[in-house]
């Protein structure tokens, strides 16, 4: 057992999409400081539904800061703050005794509040869904060294891959924009052979879907980069933007 804190907690509650919202205040007592942030969620849960009352919605999968399911803002701060973490990874010894906490979900009009710091996500899905995949065959798995692919090239696709899609970068954003996600996950696929020929289509579709969505725009403000718990770096975006400018130069000079 490590030390123990007591800690005052502002938690957002809401009761369903249509609802206002509000804050309500708990008490976390006896609080272990080698507690990840969600156990102590938890052991306030535990309190709430002994009392009789409802315990408090949020997010959770694999604990392990693999599946970005663990989105809130957490005073102020997308994912607490600690950098390269996710809420989940975030730890209670981070934390001084008799501490304030604010904790909310996702601010964006395209990750609408389902409940307390539940937010509804499927805007990511959809701009997956429009192009963030292959679909030509490839055939059977090639030998390892068939397709030889630069250092350089499978280092950054590498980089772009670990994007999770937890939607800090848009939470974070006083735009709302989705572009480091988009970015990451297009230029992921336009730095391997496998998505050489789908890339002019797959920029285009993920961007105009990422807009459909209702994402704000960019102005490089950087906030997206400093939250992003996989430290997926801006340079991504400037990337995109060349898939982008490519593909709509394309797509004008073959019509």
């Amino acid at each position: 057992m490590g030390k123990t804190l007591n800690l005052k907690l502002k938690v957002w509650r809401q009761d369903n999409a249509d609802d206002r919202g509000r804050f309500e205040e708990y008490d976390a007592n006896g609080i272990d400081t080698d507690m990840s942030f969600l156990e102590m969620l938890d052991v306030v849960n535990e309190g709430l539904i002994e009392g009789g009352k409802e315990p408090i919605a949020f997010d959770s999968d694999c604990r392990e800061g693999i599946c970005g399911t663990c989105s809130m803002v957490i005073n102020g701060v997308a994912h607490g703050g600690q950098k390269g973490t996710t809420a989940c990874q975030l730890h209670m010894r981070h934390f001084n005794d008799g501490a304030a906490i604010t904790i909310e979900p996702w601010r964006a009009t395209a990750f609408p509040v389902h409940r307390d710091l539940i937010v509804n996500r499927t805007a990511f899905d959809r701009i997956q869904q429009a192009g963030g995949f292959i679909s030509v065959r490839t055939g059977s798995v090639p030998d390892a060294n068939a397709t030889p692919v630069p250092k350089n090239d499978s280092d950054l696709a590498m980089d772009a891959a670990q994007c999770i899609g937890c939607g800090a970068c848009v939470a974070s954003c006083k735009n709302a924009s989705a572009m480091l996600f988009v970015a990451a996950k297009v230029s992921h696929l336009s730095l391997v052979p496998q998505g050489q020929p789908e890339r002019e289509r797959r920029a285009l579709a993920m961007v105009e879907q990422m807009d459909k969505e209702g994402f704000g725009n960019c102005t490089v403000t950087g906030s997206c980069e400093a939250v992003c718990p996989k430290e997926i770096p801006l340079d991504f975006i400037a990337r995109m933007n060349r898939e982008y400018g490519r593909a709509l130069i394309k797509r004008e000079t073959s019509s």
